[in-house]
């Protein structure tokens, strides 16, 4: 049958993508009682009478649901998932191969699915799935529509404390799955968040992230994408999302967020050095990989990045400049110039910088185009090297925006090939802007990052340090802070310290064990991390709630059972469940076959019999009893997607 219908729906070229014919295009077209569909299916005599019932009045119905489970079984085509071919590569944009356009862009397998599932990171005592199915478009709507939220519990100076109330500017704590959480923030958090920083797994094959081996950075490149696209949403028109990430994902990553944020909306990346490059790790590598990235987007290519401010001291002012008669006249641009050879003048400095006394700049790199005065020097005054003597000085009146009203000129002195110019401290402003490096050295924060948070957290706590100094550039006291992979908590516990509000998703149970505990003391007034440096003293608060499930409580037992007596007993409860797929053939859950199998053939058709729309509960399906939601929960739940004040 098979191959029967696999060489039937070959002769026609709507069931095919790059001449290979695609199971979720065929699934596609039955799901709308396609005609040609039909027709083709009506001309095989076996075919026919497989998937098509007559009724006493001679009509033929369609047994779609026989079919979609038919061709949704492994043996049918295997190795066809999406509409692209099962590698890496550069092929399409807008349905047109590349070398009809002028674009280049990254595709991959999966590109176009929805990857419901949940990701391992650092010391997670259990393993997730990464589900590799593909959703029908009214599948996923259901998927991310709004969830449920439960076990609402208030954090604050006093302990932990029922949930009663949820104020705008609360801080959020969800445990649950971040793309499903992320939607269903939508609604209440629309362009309200000012910045986004997330620390994904790396995809090094060391970070526990689970997933087909057979498309590694295919499954990974599409978790990052269904995570992104709905996150954006998120952000305030001025907002900026920050993703850190190694080197091994690096490239990819940088292309794909170009597709999904936007390549106007880029930023530049940062560079942060996390171990020294004489430390390393274990020799067998093949180089001493010590740096990590930080890809630097805005939601809108208006943005204009934040500069470094720095007020003016009189530190670097040190220099006095006694002038006697000058040696002669110039005149550049309708201006009097006073000439003084190195005879007619006189330079002092001192070691303690005053108000009333000169800085010297070189009049190098950009100062040479961007500074009235270097532009200046470039001019008129480089040219007359050959004229006078080195250190000469030229006495520019109606220049400069200090006290002097006017600017000395030096030539290059000591066989240097740069001159200089002295002012006196600025009068119209005391703060200077300069643009920010893409370098940070982070190497001593990283080495103690650990014992950060009382808590212990293997392979990629970040220090508070570097999430600091993130936020000190990004975003501005009582600004919302977004951070989808949790973690230990730093993102969250430097946001309270620093006086941003937050939100937090985090899927693991060490939400906790970890994370939570350690804001606890963060709250108490801990002093690691940035404490000091800001001053902490302790304070603040967030609220804890979680995604309601429904058929992930019954996954969770699947993983936990050892004995085929527990499994069994899952069977019958599965079999009342409403959660049960409607592509399960009904002789899977005869239970007198279900007993021949071993445990890992029955651990693998219960977790396939779970329909994955089901994982969490809607908020739609709320007052269903089935549930058994309490009238709090019901009320916070109302609150927080705005319908009851």
């Amino acid at each position: 049958m098979i191959r029967k219908l696999e060489q039937l729906l070959a002769t026609q070229d709507a069931f095919l993508v790059e001449g290979r014919l695609n199971k979720n295009k065929v699934a596609e077209m039955a799901r709308k009682d396609d005609t040609d569909l039909l027709d083709l299916l009506l001309s095989d005599t076996v075919i026919k009478k497989h998937f098509f019932v007559e009724t006493s009045s001679k009509a033929l119905i369609f047994k779609k649901d026989v079919f979609l489970q038919f061709i949704n079984t492994k043996e049918f085509l295997p190795d066809s998932f999406t509409t692209f071919k099962s590698k890496i590569g550069l092929g399409y944009s807008e349905g047109r191969l590349l070398e009809e356009k002028k674009d280049v862009v990254l595709n991959w397998p999966y590109k176009d699915c929805i990857l419901e599932g949940g990701q391992n990171k650092e010391d997670a005592k259990r393993k997730e799935m990464f589900f590799n199915e593909t959703l029908a478009p009214t599948e996923i709507d259901r998927l991310l529509d709004d969830k449920v939220f439960e076990n609402f519990k208030r954090y604050d100076t006093e302990g932990e404390h029922i949930a009663t109330e949820l104020k705008d500017d609360d801080n959020l704590i969800i445990k649950g799955n971040n793309l499903i959480a992320l939607h269903s923030l939508e609604k209440r958090y629309a362009g309200k968040v000012k910045l986004i920083y997330v620390d994904p797994p790396y995809n090094t094959g060391s970070d526990s992230f689970q997933y087909n081996d057979s498309f590694n950075r295919s499954a990974w490149l599409t978790f990052i994408k269904n995570r992104f696209e709905i996150a954006r949403k998120l952000l305030t028109d001025d907002g900026v999302f920050l993703t850190q990430i190694s080197f091994h994902e690096y490239p990819y990553l940088r292309v794909a967020l170009d597709s999904i944020l936007g390549a106007d909306n880029h930023q530049f990346d940062m560079n942060i050095l996390v171990r020294h490059p004489e430390r390393t790790l274990t020799g067998d590598k093949p180089f001493n990989d010590v740096v990590e990235y930080t890809l630097i987007y805005a939601k809108t290519s208006t943005f204009k990045m934040p500069r470094i401010e720095k007020v003016k001291t009189a530190d670097k002012y040190v220099y006095n400049v006694s002038l006697k008669e000058p040696n002669g006249l110039l005149e550049f641009d309708g201006k009097q110039i006073e000439v003084f050879l190195p005879e007619r003048f006189e330079i002092s400095k001192s070691e303690v910088g005053k108000s009333n006394l000169l800085h010297r700049e070189t009049i190098r790199g950009s100062i040479r185009e961007k500074n009235s005065s270097g532009r200046f020097y470039v001019k008129h005054i480089e040219n007359l090297r050959n004229e006078y003597p080195e250190g000469t000085i030229f006495k520019v009146p109606n220049m400069g925006d200090d006290s002097l009203n006017f600017r000395l000129f030096e030539l290059p002195i000591n066989g240097n090939k740069n001159g200089a110019y002295f002012q006196g401290m600025p009068l119209s402003s005391t703060v200077t802007k300069k643009p920010y490096p893409n370098y940070m050295d982070f190497v001593n924060e990283f080495n103690s990052a650990n014992k950060e948070g009382v808590y212990e957290f293997r392979n990629g706590k970040k220090p508070e340090a570097l999430i600091q100094k993130y936020m000190e550039i990004f975003a501005n006291e009582n600004d919302l802070v977004l951070d989808f992979f949790m973690g230990s908590g730093t993102t969250q516990a430097t946001a309270l310290k620093m006086n941003r509000r937050f939100i937090g998703i985090e899927q693991m149970d060490y939400i906790n064990e970890v994370s939570v505990p350690r804001l606890q003391k963060v709250i108490a007034g801990e002093q690691d991390g940035i404490s000091k440096n800001v001053n902490w003293q302790g304070g603040g608060s967030f609220v804890y709630c979680e995604l309601k499930n429904d058929a992930q409580d019954f996954k969770n037992k699947i993983r936990r059972a050892e004995e085929s007596a527990e499994l069994l007993q899952l069977l019958k409860e599965a079999k009342n469940s409403s959660f049960l797929s409607y592509r399960v053939d009904p002789k899977r859950l005869n239970d007198g076959a279900f007993n021949q199998l071993s445990i890992g053939e029955q651990k693998q058709i219960l977790e396939e019999l779970v329909d994955l729309n089901n994982l969490y509960v809607n908020y739609s399906e709320i007052n269903d009893t089935q549930w058994k939601v309490d009238e709090n929960t019901k009320k916070l739940n109302r609150q927080f997607y705005g319908e009851d004040v």
